[in-house]
């Protein structure tokens, strides 16, 4: 994964903030959103633009590692409290936008805090079950970054249209 400039970072972040055919959903963390977003992803290809289907399966598969990620954690925390009041449940956010160049897409929750090196994302050994998300992830996308803001886990990806 080359590292993009940061003015391509910030013209993708505000694109997805502000660009007219960008999908967004918010919704509880839940193992059942997996469905909705997969439906999402698919109407983002009905935008009209080009779009390899290499760079399309890149960039699906990324984000439903990421948000397979954000729901495994969030949902086990949440099934693991008795009485979770509907303020406490953990959500999530997530934009998606094609433009001229890429495909975007940022993810927010409410999770618990999250301590990660993307640049270091070693693969498991070939007898693991798990861990391989996030490294597949950073390996199929040209932009891939995570911070903590406040209260909030902050993801960024995006896959050139080749």
């Amino acid at each position: 994964m080359s590292e993009p400039s940061p003015e391509v970072v910030a013209r993708l972040v505000d694109q997805l903030a502000w660009s007219p055919g960008r999908l967004v959903l918010t919704a509880p963390a839940d193992p059942e959103v997996l469905d909705l977003v997969h439906s999402m992803l698919e109407h983002l290809h009905t935008r009209g633009v080009d779009v390899s289907a290499s760079a399309r399966m890149r960039f699906e598969m990324a984000v439903i590692e990421v948000l397979g990620n954000i729901v495994e954690h969030a949902y086990a925390h949440d099934a693991a409290l008795p009485d979770v009041a509907a303020s406490e449940v953990r959500r999530f956010e997530i934009r998606l936008a094609v433009t001229d160049t890429h495909l975007a897409a940022s993810l927010s929750d409410n999770g618990m805090p999250v301590s990660l090196d993307l640049g270091d994302l070693p693969m498991p050994d070939e007898m693991a079950e798990s861990g391989r998300g996030l490294a597949l992830a950073a390996a199929a996308l040209d932009v891939f970054e995570f911070e903590r803001v406040g209260a909030r886990n902050h993801w960024r990806l995006a896959c050139r249209l080749d």
